[in-house]
């Protein structure tokens, strides 16, 4: 009995574990329908400014080549597609920054997957680099679309992002469950400290920056002045050298503990940057070993909701086939292939061209939409899984570094409503 509790214990004391509580924690009903919105208001936000298509493509590719291709291609050679752009400006096909963001970024999640399970670190650092990449072509070459897009995604995120990072912390801390509208009033009510926890490190790098940029400014003085207060001033431009380098390192390693410091503690934006760079560079190795098991696990997990969600449409798909069959033995077209074409594991979604008459261009439209929801599950699943596993590891860091307790949490004051005195 003691060998057999001295074990417990030990499995207890190890922290690591416990971040496989986060697939359980991400298919709770209430993240995903809250990270569906998600998707479905960011998605609709860039539809609509879709609407106005500014991404120039190649003639004749139907729109699969586009000047995001081109940068790709040649990210440090901006006047090729500018050239590109004044070469086909004149051209009426042309996408959305959206949709062409959505496809790559589609893409290379995908190739992520696939080179993180086939161990190549290069083809992962390859995939991750090329969609930042594409991130620093839209900041170039479609400013304002992506300002405006950041800014609505940002307002979005805060609110679904910090409800699902509320509800995982009750959940792993005391093992609630607290409803949607619950975790969203929470949410709303700290929106400026979600907010404004990933924009405090951009003003700080660019407080620093602007401070280099003054002091260099020093050495146009002229009569041979300048240089030599340039010189004298050196210390303070690598000071905020330095600066710029602690700060990007940290918003880059403990960005993703930025929400769920705020979901656990109930602090403010600038606490929240705070927390997670104390963390970050108190534990450095012990944040990655956490962030790398998550994101193989995550993996893992995402391969086998893809299945099931492979397998459910797949299914119903034979299915349909199956009950339609009558209409393939007495010689007629086969009406489900017309309106759904065959789902696959690699292709989960796709919209049927064969419909021909309006009943089944409708019945093909329809089936396309609920399908769709599915695939937004399986989307909305990542997303749940991203802020629970993050939840987790903060939660976790939190224990390591300021020695507090996995179920502390912060949580609403109560108001206490006046009784009303009984008569003698």
């Amino acid at each position: 009995m003691g060998g057999e509790n001295q074990a417990s214990q030990i499995l207890d004391s190890l922290l690591f574990p416990k971040i496989f509580r986060s697939f359980r924690m991400a298919v709770q009903p209430s993240k995903l329908i809250i990270a569906l919105g998600m998707i479905a208001a960011i998605s609709l936000a860039g539809w609509l400014m879709d609407l106005h298509s500014t991404v120039v493509t190649t003639p004749g590719t139907n729109k699969r080549e586009t000047e995001l291709n081109i940068y790709l291609t040649s990210p440090a050679s901006p006047e090729r597609v500018k050239s590109y752009i004044e070469r086909y400006s004149d051209s009426k096909q042309r996408r959305g920054v959206f949709s062409t963001l959505w496809g790559l970024g589609r893409e290379t999640f995908h190739g992520t997957l696939a080179e993180m399970f086939a161990f190549n670190v290069s083809g992962v650092l390859r995939n991750v680099t090329e969609y930042i990449g594409a991130v620093q072509w839209a900041v170039r070459f479609h400013t304002i679309y992506f300002l405006i897009f950041a800014g609505v995604t940002l307002c979005v995120v805060s609110v679904g992002g910090g409800a699902i990072c509320r509800i995982a912390a009750l959940q792993f801390a005391r093992d609630e469950k607290p409803g949607i509208m619950e975790a969203l009033r929470f949410s709303l009510k700290r929106f400026v400290s979600f907010a404004s926890a990933p924009l405090v490190p951009a003003g700080m790098v660019i407080a620093a920056g602007a401070c280099i940029i003054l002091l260099g400014l020093t050495a146009n003085i002229p009569f041979g002045l300048g240089e030599l207060i340039a010189g004298i001033l050196m210390p303070l431009a690598l000071v905020g050298g330095a600066i710029i380098a602690v700060v990007l390192i940290g918003t880059v390693a403990g960005f993703n503990l930025m929400f769920p410091a705020v979901a656990y503690n109930g602090s403010d934006g600038l606490d929240a940057v705070s927390r997670s760079f104390n963390y970050v560079y108190a534990r450095p190795w012990r944040m990655a070993f956490y962030t790398m098991a998550s994101a193989v696990y995550g993996a893992i997990c995402y391969i086998f909701v893809r299945f099931f969600a492979f397998l459910l449409l797949w299914s119903t798909y034979r299915g349909l086939r199956l009950g339609a069959g009558l209409d393939s033995a007495l010689g007629l077209p086969d009406k489900i292939t017309a309106i759904w074409p065959e789902p696959s594991f690699s292709r989960l979604l796709a919209y049927s061209t064969a419909a021909g008459s309006r009943s089944e261009s409708a019945a093909a439209f329809l089936v396309y939409l609920f399908a769709l929801i599915i695939v937004g599950l399986v989307v909305s699943f990542i997303i749940s899984f991203y802020f629970s596993a993050n939840t987790v590891i903060y939660s976790l860091l939190r224990n390591k570094v300021d020695n507090t307790p996995l179920e502390e949490i912060y949580t609403e004051p109560q108001i206490s409503k006046p009784q009303t005195g009984q008569g003698a």
